[in-house]
C-alpha cells in the first residue's frame, strides 16, 4: 500500500498493491502483488516520465486491525527528485469496523533513495470506506504536516529549511458488473499545498490547488488484474510554468499531468 492515490479502488494503477493474494498464518495475515504500469501516476501526475514503471508491495495485518507493509516503484524523470530511480514507501495503521464501514488510521513514509536533501516526507491519513447497494465507497484525507520535502527548494541559501504542508481529499467508487470479471471505478481528488517548487521538485502537490480525476475499469483473470483507466488534472499551462522544465516529459515536451490512458496488470501472490 503506497496511499498515493490511497484509493483502494485504483490501487492497480497508482501506488497501492491491489487484489493480492493472502496467506492466513494464525492472526495474521500476509498479502502481496507485484504489477507493471504504462505511467505511473500519483494524484494525476507522472512520477515515471509518461513511462512505464515496475511496482510491487508486501503487507501483514493483524486480527485486530493493525497492519503494516511497504510498496516500492521505478521511477523517472519528475519522480526521481535527483535520486536512484525508485520510490520505497513504509506504512502502517489500523481498520476499526463502525457500523457498517471500516475507519483506517495510518501513515504512510514517502522515501527516495539517493534522492535531493530532504526528500522523504511522512503523511498521515483517515479512510472511511463501506458499501451501498453493489457500490463500493472510500473517502480520505491525507494530510503532510510541514516539512522541508515539500517546501519551495530551489538550491538557493533563502530556500533552505523552508517548510511547507499538504493536503489531499479524495473519493473513490467501485461496482462489479454481475456474471462478468469486470469492474467499474472512478476517482477524484484535490490536492492543496506547494505552488511554486524550484530544481529539485520534491513536493507532492506540484502547483498549488488542484483537482485529478480517474475513470475506468478492472478484469480479474485468477490471480491477475488487467487495468485501464483514464487519467487527468486541471493543472494548467501557466500553473505549470512555476516548475519547468521539470514538469514537462523529456522526451516530448509534453506536461506530465495531461490527460492519458494508463494501462496496468497486476499479479497477487
Amino acid at each position: 500500500m503506497s496511499y498515493r492515490l490511497v484509493a483502494a479502488v485504483a490501487a492497480a494503477l497508482f501506488a497501492t498493491p491491489a487484489l493480492a493474494q493472502e496467506e492466513a498464518s494464525g492472526p495474521f495475515t500476509i498479502s502481496g502483488s507485484a504489477g507493471l504500469v504504462s505511467d505511473y501516476r500519483f494524484r494525476g501526475v507522472s512520477q515515471s516520465d509518461k513511462e512505464m514503471a515496475v511496482q510491487g508491495g508486501i503487507g501483514v495485518s493483524h486480527e485486530s486491525g493493525l497492519y503494516a507493509g511497504t510498496w516500492a516503484s521505478s521511477l523517472s524523470g519528475w519522480g526521481t527528485f535527483g535520486g536512484g530511480n525508485i520510490e520505497l514507501d513504509l506504512y502502517a495503521g489500523y481498520k476499526l469496523p463502525v457500523g457498517g464501514a471500516t475507519i483506517d488510521v495510518g501513515l504512510t513514509w514517502y522515501m527516495y533513495p539517493g534522492g535531493a536533501d530532504d526528500t522523504d516526507f511522512a503523511e498521515p491519513y483517515v479512510k472511511v470506506s463501506g458499501t451501498v447497494g453493489p457500490v463500493s465507497l472510500l473517502g480520505g484525507v491525507a494530510y503532510a504536516p510541514k516539512q522541508q520535502a515539500l517546501g519551495n527548494y530551489s538550491n538557493t541559501p533563502q530556500s533552505r529549511g523552508q517548510k511547507q504542508d499538504n493536503l489531499y481529499l479524495w473519493g473513490d467508487a467501485s461496482a462489479g458488473i454481475p456474471s462478468t470479471p469486470l469492474s467499474v471505478k472512478a476517482h477524484i481528488g484535490y490536492s492543496d499545498g506547494n505552488p511554486g517548487l524550484g530544481p529539485n521538485g520534491t513536493s507532492i502537490a506540484p502547483t498549488g490547488k488542484y483537482w485529478d480525476w480517474l475513470v475506468g475499469a478492472d478484469a480479474v483473470v485468477g490471480p491477475v488484474t488487467l487495468g485501464i483507466a483514464y487519467v487527468d488534472t486541471d493543472i494548467s499551462k501557466a500553473d505549470s510554468a512555476y516548475i519547468q522544465p521539470n514538469f514537462s516529459s523529456t522526451k516530448n515536451g509534453s506536461s506530465i499531468a495531461s490527460g492519458r490512458v494508463v494501462f496496468s496488470v497486476t499479479a497477487a501472490f
